[in-house]
């Protein structure tokens, strides 16, 4: 556990997330992922984007799910961009911890939008302006590392990707994949340009298994700087340790 943490701070050490007081009145988003809103001083900044961050099995869609389920449940407008996994397969997998996403959808107030990244790389934001959404994920974003050829042009594509969701103030989670302990993400830039990183991690040490959250980054608030245990039940993810 700890080398994780040694290695996560090493190789990210450039990153700033240096810890500073918000200003009185600024909005904030409940994250709904039980004990999160407490280590991040009650929830993210509204109109920030979060990179969530984590291998196969760390739980990083059934975060981005919760987070939109709270969303709704506060009667927000919501949507959930998947390159990868398809809409059905999330409703499904949503539904094992009771969060019905169809019935929102015949509402007009959630949204998924299946989009294959090697046939169009621009985001559209049609739906999420008619829908006057505020919460929204992208699922995943490591997948633009098929079609964008160097880092340059990386940095840049996401830059003006979250300048669009800025403008819009969508509070925006990043979904991306880590190839091991030593990186945050496969292309090694989406912590840089995000205003907050947390970072997701299934870890084994003998015969025992569990899960972590590491909050490495969330600019314009104080947060822990602790690795704190969580586990996923039948009401998603709750973090044992506050």
């Amino acid at each position: 556990m700890y080398i994780y943490l040694s290695l996560i701070m090493e190789n990210t050490k450039n990153v700033n997330s240096k810890a500073s007081a918000v200003p009185k009145g600024i909005e904030r988003m409940k994250t709904g992922v039980s004990g999160l809103d407490k280590l991040i001083k009650g929830g993210f900044i509204k109109g920030a984007t979060i990179l969530v961050s984590g291998g196969t099995g760390a739980g990083k869609s059934i975060f981005s799910m919760q987070y939109l389920w709270e969303g709704l449940q506060s009667g927000e407008s919501c949507v959930y961009i998947t390159l990868e996994e398809t809409a059905e397969d999330l409703r499904q997998d949503a539904l094992v911890f009771g969060w019905d996403f169809k019935e929102y959808e015949k509402k007009g107030k959630f949204k998924f939008i299946e989009k294959n990244i090697l046939e169009d790389t621009n985001f559209e934001f049609f739906d999420m302006d008619n829908m006057k959404a505020s919460r929204v994920v992208i699922d995943s974003i490591s997948l633009l590392s098929l079609v964008v050829e160097d880092k340059s042009s990386m940095r840049g594509r996401l830059k003006e990707l979250i300048k669009s969701l800025k403008e819009r103030k969508l509070t925006t989670l990043l979904v991306s994949e880590s190839l091991d302990e030593k990186h945050l993400s496969i292309l090694g830039i989406e912590e840089f340009v995000a205003d907050g990183v947390i970072i997701l991690k299934y870890t084994s040490v003998g015969a025992q298994a569990g899960r972590l959250l590491f909050i490495r980054k969330m600019r314009r608030t104080n947060h822990s700087e602790k690795l704190h245990p969580i586990k996923i039940g039948n009401k998603g993810i709750q973090i044992l340790s506050v």
